[in-house]
C-alpha cells in the first residue's frame, strides 16, 4: 500500500525511490509490526483478562504449571494483526507470493481461533475436533500447494533442492510437489503448535527461523546473488522478506509479553498460523529440507510425541516422562527458564547450520 503511494509520489519527490529497496522495506516491516505489537498488546491482554479468556492447565503435567491457569490466551491474534498490517503497508501487493503466504497464515490462524474459542469461551475441552482441524488444515495446505504449482512458470519453482550439494535437484510433477508442499505446511503448523507449551518457547525459535528464511527469500529473488550462491533464482520471492520481517517484528513484540512468566499465551490461533507461515515460505524458496534443519526443535518436539504414542500403544510403556519433549525435561527437574533458553540455544545453532548451506555446496 505504502509502496504504491511512494511510487506515485516519487515522480515529484525523487528521494522516495528509496522505498523500492527490499532491505529497507524489510526493516520497516520489522519495526512496524514490533510497534503495533507493543502498542496493542497491553489493551488486548487486558480485554482477554476481562472476558476471562484464560488458559486451562492439565493437572497431570508439571505442578509448576498449575499457577498458569487463567493466564489470558489467544494472544496469537495480536501477532496476526501486526503481521497483516505491516505486510499490507510495506509489501508489493501485486506479488502472488505475498498473497498466498498471507492467506495461508490467516486461514490457519482462523482454524486455531475456532479451536481456542471453543476451549476457553464455550468451555468445551475438546475444542475443534481433531478430524475437523486436520480436514481444514489439509484443505488449505493442499489449496496452497495447487496454487503454487499451477501458477509457476519456471522449472526451479517446482524442483526439490538438496542442501550442501551444488547442482542436485529433483524436478517434481504435480502429485509429488503437491504432496510434499501439503506435508511441509501442515506438518510445520502442527510442529510449532506442539512446541508451544512453555513461556516463550515457541515464539523465539519461530522468530529465528523466520529471519533466516527472510535471508533466503532476498537472495533467491536476486539473480546475481542466487547465481553466485548456487541457489534457485525465483523472481518475486525477494518480496517475502517484508512478510518475514513482519513476522520477526510481531514475534518479538509478542515475546515482550510472553516471556517468563508469561502475561499472555498465543494459543492455537498463533501457533498454527506461524507454523504454516514458516512452511509456505520454505516451500516458495525451495528450502524445505533447510527448514527441517533450522526448525530442529520443532521436529524433536513432534517426534517425541509420535514416539511416545507409538511406544505406549505397542508396548504399554512410555519413552519419555511426558511428551512433548520440553515436559520431559521439566519432570526431570529442569526449571522452566532453563528448558526455554537451552531450546533457544539449540535453535541458534541449527539456524546457523541452515544458513551455512548457502556456502557449503
Amino acid at each position: 500500500m505504502l509502496l504504491w503511494l511512494t511510487d506515485l509520489l516519487s515522480q515529484y519527490f525523487g528521494e522516495l525511490t528509496v522505498f523500492r529497496y527490499l532491505t529497507l522495506r524489510g526493516i520497516l516491516g520489522i519495526l512496524t509490526a514490533l510497534l503495533i505489537s507493543l502498542l496493542i498488546g497491553p489493551y488486548m491482554i487486558r480485554k482477554l483478562g476481562e472476558r476471562q479468556i484464560g488458559q486451562a492447565v492439565r493437572d497431570d503435567g508439571p505442578q509448576t504449571h498449575l499457577s498458569k491457569a487463567g493466564t489470558p490466551t489467544m494472544g496469537g491474534a495480536l501477532i496476526l494483526v501486526a503481521i497483516t498490517v505491516s505486510t499490507l503497508l510495506w509489501a508489493d501487493l501485486t506479488n502472488r507470493y505475498v498473497w498466498i503466504t498471507l492467506l495461508v497464515t490467516l486461514l490457519f490462524g482462523a482454524i486455531g481461533w475456532v479451536d481456542d474459542y471453543r476451549k476457553v469461551v464455550e468451555r468445551n475441552p475438546r475444542g475443534l475436533p481433531a478430524r475437523w482441524k486436520y480436514f481444514w488444515q489439509s484443505v488449505i495446505g493442499a489449496g496452497a500447494a495447487i496454487a503454487l504449482f499451477y501458477s509457476s512458470s519456471l522449472p526451479q519453482e517446482t524442483s526439490l533442492y538438496l542442501p550442501f550439494f551444488k547442482s542436485v535437484s529433483l524436478v517434481m510433477g504435480p502429485v509429488i510437489f503437491i504432496l510434499l508442499t501439503y506435508f511441509v505446511i501442515v506438518g510445520s503448523s502442527n510442529a510449532v503448535n506442539l512446541t508451544d507449551g512453555l513461556d516463550g518457547l515457541a515464539i523465539m525459535p519461530t522468530v529465528m527461523v523466520a529471519a533466516a528464511l527472510g535471508i533466503f527469500c532476498y537472495l533467491s529473488g536476486h539473480a546475481q546473488f542466487a547465481s553466485y550462491l548456487l541457489i534457485p533464482h525465483l523472481p518475486g520471492s525477494g518480496e517475502l522478506i517484508v512478510f518475514c520481517g513482519a513476522l520477526v517484528g510481531a514475534g518479538l513484540g509478542f515475546l515482550w509479553f510472553n516471556t517468563y512468566p508469561a502475561q499472555v499465551f498465543m494459543g492455537d490461533v498463533g501457533a498454527l498460523a506461524l507454523g504454516a507461515a514458516l512452511g509456505v515460505v520454505a516451500v516458495i524458496v525451495r528450502q524445505e529440507i533447510v527448514l527441517f534443519i533450522m526448525g530442529g526443535v520443532f521436529v524433536m518436539e513432534t517426534v517425541s510425541v509420535i514416539l511416545q504414542v507409538a511406544s505406549f500403544r505397542l508396548t504399554g510403556r512410555r519413552i519419555f516422562r511426558m511428551a512433548p519433549l520440553h515436559h520431559h525435561f521439566e519432570l526431570k527437574g529442569w526449571p522452566e527458564p532453563r528448558v526455554i533458553v537451552r531450546f533457544w540455544v539449540v535453535t541458534v545453532v541449527l539456524v546457523l547450520v541452515g544458513l551455512a548451506t548457502l556456502k557449503i555446496r
